[in-house]
């Protein structure tokens, strides 16, 4: 069970990682609005494009990651923060300190990659 210095932390760590993610620029909108379809060269505006397609997936990842720390933040306040999902069992505080959004213990994620990757096959 993690102790209140521990959840005080964790709580800390997060919102840390949140803020930097909602104050980070807005360069991705801004460089697709200001692609020109008038522009001298096809292949410079196709690596223009190239480049804002990959800002927006990266972007997108980013609110994935956002959505997660908030859900982190939930089961800090409701107390089931470190609790794995699968098995109820603690996770890890080393686990935690390496991927803080986590839901599942260690065991448990390996046991669903290996589905997953069964399944692909």
């Amino acid at each position: 069970m993690l102790t209140e210095e521990k959840k005080e932390y964790f709580t800390q760590l997060l919102t840390q990682r949140l803020d930097g993610l909602l104050t980070g620029d807005n360069s991705t909108a801004n460089h697709i609005n200001g692609l020109s379809e008038n522009s001298a060269d096809p292949s410079d505006r196709a690596t223009m494009e190239l480049e804002a397609d990959f800002n927006l997936r990266i972007r997108g990842r980013e609110t994935v990651l956002m959505e997660k720390i908030k859900k982190a933040l939930e089961r800090i306040k409701d107390g089931t923060y470190g609790i794995c999902e699968e098995c109820e069992e603690e996770i890890s505080e080393r686990r935690l300190e390496a991927r803080p959004v986590a839901t599942l213990c260690i065991a448990c994620k390996r046991k669903q990659e290996a589905q997953e990757k069964a399944r692909e096959l």
